[in-house]
């Protein structure tokens, strides 16, 4: 599955504010989107719905009357979504159910069940967003906020778009690692293992190999710093290709790895809970890094569309956004966090202009040579 479990950490307090209050009634001001709400007997589509053009208050009726929404890749204990659903429950009166599922699964079934669609929104790492959109999989949305999203965080016309983002890091184990590393070139010097994991199969280590790349002299034109990285590690013996699951790091059996900021300090908090004589140290690299977002994205064919529109406004509201830091991500629009929710993140020093921001268009094409390259030059290394 694409999602591990994840704590929850605190609970709620911050009163729940009204939805309808906090973006008030008027028109949601976008470009249209068309959604299909049905199929006749022969499959050709009934006529398309706007719903950017609704009042909010319309969408809103629409998806009460809908009633429920299910969701794909959008568990609970992901990024704290468990509080989107509840609030979602509260205010409107909508049922949820989630199947948790990877990217590609989540987009296969979207394409697979057709018009005979079963889920109304999913949640997928940003590079599967334009291809979801490609394959013609999408309603268009935009929200009330889509002014507020950054550029690269959103399609021309609303088929995905970013709720939040995570930021490569490093989480040390300070019992076996007494001198903390900071950055790539720390990891390059040191005599630790450094947990990295597949770059065959999983995101966040072909990330972590861009994000060395742009630290040691390269870029996402260049990726061969990343790849000497990868060749220097594995050569000493101290790469690290197992998954950086929980249960690992806290054993013990990790020294270092390199995983999301929300993955990182989540799990330090997870073990000094078990542990709390425990001791992880966690860091964004002083030398580069690269940060990447998860966005929604709203089946063509969802069996309650009003509703999926209506949970996308949510989420990139005041209150959705703090609920997803609340689950250590960083949201994608520039909210005022509570105090104890801020307390959860890394200083804001740590994120500086050293953060790339990664040209999705191009990366799956980047990822394969990756794919490729591994194989032949660093699987004989490993044996």
């Amino acid at each position: 599955m694409k999602k591990s479990t994840t704590h929850l950490v605190g609970m709620r307090a911050l009163s729940r504010r009204n939805f309808l209050g906090m973006v008030g009634m008027a028109s949601l001001a976008c470009a249209a989107g068309l959604g299909l709400t049905g199929c006749d007997d022969g499959g050709s589509a009934q006529p398309a719905v706007d719903y950017n053009s609704m009042s909010l208050e319309d969408l809103v009726a629409q998806a009460q009357e809908e009633g429920e929404i299910a969701s794909v890749g959008m568990p609970d204990t992901w990024a704290n979504w468990v509080e989107t659903w509840e609030d979602i429950e509260a205010e409107y009166g909508i049922t949820h159910a989630d199947q948790d599922m990877s990217s590609s699964e989540e987009l296969a079934m979207f394409r697979e069940e057709g018009v005979d669609g079963t889920k109304d929104i999913g949640d997928v790492g940003q590079s599967w967003g334009p291809t979801a959109e490609e394959q013609e999989l999408t309603l268009k949305y935009k929200t009330s906020y889509w002014d507020e999203i950054p550029d690269w965080a959103k399609d021309d016309d609303g088929d995905w778009v970013v709720g939040y983002y995570g930021t490569i890091s490093l989480m040390s184990n300070d019992s076996t690692v007494p001198s903390a590393p900071t950055s790539f070139q720390d990891l390059l010097d040191g005599d630790y293992n450094v947990c990295v994991g597949d770059v065959t199969a999983a995101a966040v280590a072909q990330y972590a190999v861009l994000a060395a790349a742009y630290a040691l002299g390269g870029g996402i034109d260049d990726m061969q710093p990343g790849y000497d990285f990868l060749k220097q590690l594995a050569e000493q013996g101290r790469l690290d290709v197992s998954d950086a699951s929980l249960a690992r790091i806290e054993s013990g059996e990790i020294d270092v790895c390199i995983n999301w900021d929300y993955n990182s300090l989540n799990y330090r908090d997870q073990i000094l809970e078990n542990n709390p004589n425990a001791q992880f140290s966690v860091s964004i690299p002083s030398d580069a890094s690269v940060q990447s977002g998860y966005c929604t994205i709203i089946n063509k064919n969802a069996p309650h569309p009003a509703a999926a529109c209506l949970a996308r406004e949510f989420i990139l509201s005041d209150e959705g956004q703090i609920n997803l830091a609340r689950g250590y991500a960083t949201p994608i629009r520039d909210v005022e966090l509570p105090e104890d929710v801020a307390a959860l993140r890394l200083p804001d020093e740590q994120y500086g202009d050293h953060i790339q921001t990664v040209d999705e268009s191009v990366w799956s094409g980047v990822c394969q040579d990756m794919i490729t390259w591994y194989q032949e030059n660093i699987i004989p290394i490993l044996g």
